[in-house]
Parts: structure tokens; C-alpha cells; sequence
């Protein structure tokens, strides 16, 4: 039976397809593990906010999960309109809560739907945390009337003025002010949409804002700020001279870019940007990225004089490590990236604003500056392909790679191999291939880096015949 199926947590929570996996059965075993753990752990007391993003039945979902926790002496806090994971995540810290519950399944298609939970740590739950969760949803399975109904009201909550607060004093507003900036806005349909938008017409920018609508089906694609979703937004860019277009994902806790052309900037190209702006205002200390993305930030980092901290792939292990560490800054090349002085959560609302901030300081585009760390820093050019394969093969090349690395990838020498998450293996040419095996699908991710479009290439073939039954199902 679906209802039987096990639930997992992936590198962020837990996301199915609506009615298939995804029920509002499954949702009940799911919100009652959480309670239980939370109150294990004593924190019950201090209440959890519940948000919840723009899909279908989001509001029914958060019902329900408040439903839940208020009947296990939780206080349950819900917003009061689809909200974005990091204004929910910093309502955790503004409030002194236990955690949050997030109804969200970020930039995954429509028919999708997702719920995590952010313990007071204000990043995505480590595996300390879902670990428990997991198993108490596995036996509640077995005994699903032990799930308590019929709880309190819970206490509806606006989180907006809140954020607005305090990013406002973590970016120059001033700067952004006196820059008379035109700036380009897409928040896809989603829960960003009156974020980003609000905080610049309040600074002076001028703002044209496009799909600021709530759509549950995102007008058709799905809401994922990447260069096939964001040409409307380049187009919009390049009719109205704006200096950026900038967009979020389905929560708003990635961002997405356009150039002063409109042309898309890639994640790992923003983290670069990022890195070189936000080293510059924070001086000292670390900058965390996972083991996926760009080298080019490794090289910002010697040059600024910072230290790089390498984790896993999971914005999770990156806000640990922005926490522990009161790092510069810490990202992903999948979009997530957050900076000292605001919560180790990933925000796009905050991502897009410290880009603004930087072209409204410097008087510069954002082309110009990348342009410049090319001619410093050499080229870099990164990708990913996802190869599906069946899960029985998946751990087999998985189980062959971490015991028997190759030596010699697309003609070059393999000169060291981390196994810090999947296996990378790195190049004698500054090169590197990454196979990392999903862990809530029956696929591997092959991420790449090298110097010249010829040598990615190479390396696609390279993770080809790596994995000869995959089939490429990148998009």
C-alpha cells in the first residue's frame, strides 16, 4: 500500500508527489514524529511556527500539522499567507521557538509537495535530529492511531515585519538608495512574491516585478530560477536598461540571476560574486561551500586571504559549518547561500540583496566583475548531468568507486580522491568529476569542473562511462 511507504528525509526534508505519496495521512505520521521528538527533548514548551509555501492545499497541510502539534501541548504559530523558508526560519530565532515546520517542496514540479522541519539550530535538520524523526514515522506506520487530533487554535502570526527588520540591517539600503538602480524582479509565482520586491521599492529602486501573482502551478513549469525560466525575466531586463534581474525559487531559499545583458548568472557564478563582494565588507574568517561547487570561490578565498571550509552536498552541513565557524559566508552550487550576520539558513531574498548591494557600492555590473576574476583567476566552467540507473546499480558503481577509484579520468592523472560525500576525484589539471548517488531517487549526479569547454565535455564522457547504464536525464 502507498500509505506503507517509507518516509525518508533527503537532503532537505521530505518531498513526494501529491496524493500518491504525499497525503494528508502521510503528513499526520510525519507532524507527530516531529512532535514527539520535539518533546523528547524537552522543548515542546516553547512552540514551533509552522509556514508553508504557494502550492495547492498548503494552508490544509499547515492546518493540520498545527491540528497535530497543538494536541501534544506544542503551541503551533502559523503565518498568515505562504511565506518563504527563511522568513520562517528567522521567525524560530525571533520568537525563541523549539523550530519550524515547513510545507515545501522548494523548486520541485507542481504535483509535488514537501515538509521539513528546522530545529532551533536555524538550519536544515542534521541527521541527529531526522534520524529520530524518521524511525518514530516508521513505527507510527505499524500504529497510526497514536497520532493526536484535535488541538488548540493555533496563533496566527505575520513574520514579515520581523525579517524586514533585520535585513535591513544587514545590507546597505543606503547604498542600494543612492544608486538609482532599475532593477528587474521574477518571483515565479511563488511565496517570495511581496519579499524582494517590497524591500527595494522601499529603497528608492525602481522595480518591475513580473508573475507576482500566486499561481500553484507556476504557470505551467515549475519554480526553479534557472536559464530556461528566467528568459522572460532576461527579456524584461534588456527592454527596461535594469543593472540586474534577480528571482527565487518555489520557497525563496534560492535565488536566480540575470545580468545587466539578460543573461542568466549561474549559481556558482553568484557564489563567486558573493565571496568577492561580502569578503571585502566582513574581512576575516571562513567561507563554507560544499564539495559540488566551483573551485573558482577557493581561489577568491586565497586572494581575499580566506580560509575555505569544503562539506558535504546539503545546505545543512554548510549552515553547521557557518555557524560553528562564524563564517564569511557559505553556499552551494544548487543556489543556496547565506552570509555572516544573518541566520545559517540558505535565502534567496537575502542572496539577491547582497548582489545588489554590490552593484549599487561599486557602480558595477555584474558581467564586468566576473569578467575581471576570469582574467585573475583563470577559467572555470562547472556543470552537472544526472544519470538514472536502476538502485541495485546505483550501489554497485557506488560500492566500486569508493573501493577502486580510477587513476586516469578523461586522459588525466586522478591525484587525490575525496570521499567527504559520493566520490571526487581530482585531476592533474585542476579538473575534477564528482559521482554522488541521490539519496531519495535511483540516480547519480555527476558534477564536473574544468578549465575550457573541451575539457567538460571530456568529462561528461568521462562520467558515462563511469556509469554505462545511466540514462542522461539532466534538465
Amino acid at each position: 500500500m502507498i500509505a506503507s511507504k517509507k518516509i525518508t528525509f533527503g537532503t532537505d526534508g521530505w518531498r513526494a508527489v501529491m496524493a500518491r505519496e504525499f497525503t494528508f495521512d502521510n503528513v499526520a505520521l510525519v507532524a507527530q514524529s516531529i512532535a514527539d521528538h520535539v518533546n523528547g527533548q524537552g522543548k515542546g514548551s516553547k512552540g514551533i511556527v509552522i509556514g508553508y509555501d504557494a502550492r495547492f492545499l498548503s494552508e490544509q497541510f499547515a492546518a493540520l500539522v498545527a491540528d497535530i502539534l497543538g494536541a501534544n501541548g506544542i503551541p503551533a504559530y502559523v503565518v498568515d499567507r505562504d511565506t518563504p523558508t527563511p522568513v520562517v526560519a528567522y521567525t524560530i530565532k525571533d520568537l525563541n521557538l523549539a523550530g519550524a515546520v515547513m510545507l515545501s517542496a522548494s523548486h520541485n514540479p507542481p504535483e509535488y509537495h514537501g515538509i521539513k522541519f528546522i530545529p532551533d539550530y536555524l538550519h536544515p535538520a542534521l541527521p541527529a535530529d531526522t534520524d529520530p524523526i524518521v524511525s518514530r514515522i516508521a513505527e507510527l506506520q505499524e500504529n497510526p492511531d497514536l497520532v493526536k487530533t484535535g488541538g488548540p487554535t493555533p496563533t496566527k502570526i505575520n513574520p514579515q515585519p520581523a525579517y524586514f527588520a533585520h535585513v535591513r540591517k544587514l545590507i546597505d539600503f543606503d547604498a542600494i538608495s543612492n544608486a538609482n538602480l532599475t532593477i528587474c524582479v521574477d518571483p515565479l509565482y511563488a511565496a517570495g512574491r511581496g519579499y524582494l520586491s517590497t524591500l527595494l521599492e522601499e529603497a528608492g529602486v525602481n522595480v518591475h516585478t513580473i508573475h507576482n501573482e500566486r499561481n500553484p502551478l507556476f504557470g505551467g513549469s515549475l519554480p526553479e530560477p534557472n536559464a530556461t525560466n528566467l528568459r522572460e525575466l532576461g527579456a524584461l531586463v534588456r527592454s527596461t536598461g535594469s543593472q540586474i534581474g534577480l528571482s527565487l525559487d518555489g520557497d525563496a531559499d534560492r535565488f536566480g540571476m540575470v545580468d545587466e545583458t539578460g543573461t542568466y548568472i549561474t549559481s556558482n557564478d553568484v557564489l563567486q560574486l558573493t565571496a568577492w563582494h561580502w569578503a571585502q565588507r566582513m574581512g576575516t574568517g571562513a567561507i563554507v561551500r560544499s564539495v559540488a561547487t566551483s573551485g573558482r570561490i577557493d581561489a577568491i578565498a586565497r586572494q581575499m586571504g580566506v580560509k575555505i571550509i569544503e562539506t558535504p552536498v546539503g545546505f545543512k552541513w554548510v549552515g553547521a559549518m557557518m555557524k560553528q565557524h562564524d563564517a564569511i559566508m557559505g553556499g552551494e552550487e544548487s543556489g543556496g547561500l547565506s552570509v555572516r550576520g544573518h541566520i545559517p539558513e540558505k535565502d534567496g531574498i537575502v542572496a539577491d540583496l547582497v548582489l545588489t548591494e554590490m552593484v549599487a557600492k561599486t557602480g558595477r555590473t555584474p558581467g564586468s566583475i566576473l569578467a575581471e576574476l576570469r582574467d585573475q583567476l583563470g577559467t572555470y566552467i562547472a556543470t552537472r548531468i544526472d544519470l538514472r540507473l536502476p538502485e541495485a546499480s546505483k550501489v554497485a558503481l557506488m560500492d566500486s568507486l569508493r573501493n577502486n577509484p580510477p587513476s586516469e579520468v578523461a586522459g588525466h592523472q586522478v591525484v587525490s580522491v575525496n570521499k567527504a560525500d559520493g566520490v571526487k576525484l581530482l585531476l592533474d589539471d585542476n579538473s575534477w568529476l564528482l559521482i554522488r548517488p541521490s539519496g531519495t531517487e535511483p540516480l547519480v549526479r555527476a558534477y564536473m569542473e574544468a578549465t575550457s569547454d573541451a575539457g567538460v565535455a571530456a568529462l561528461k564522457v568521462a562520467a558515462h562511462a563511469i556509469a554505462p547504464d545511466g540514462v542522461d536525464v539532466t534538465h
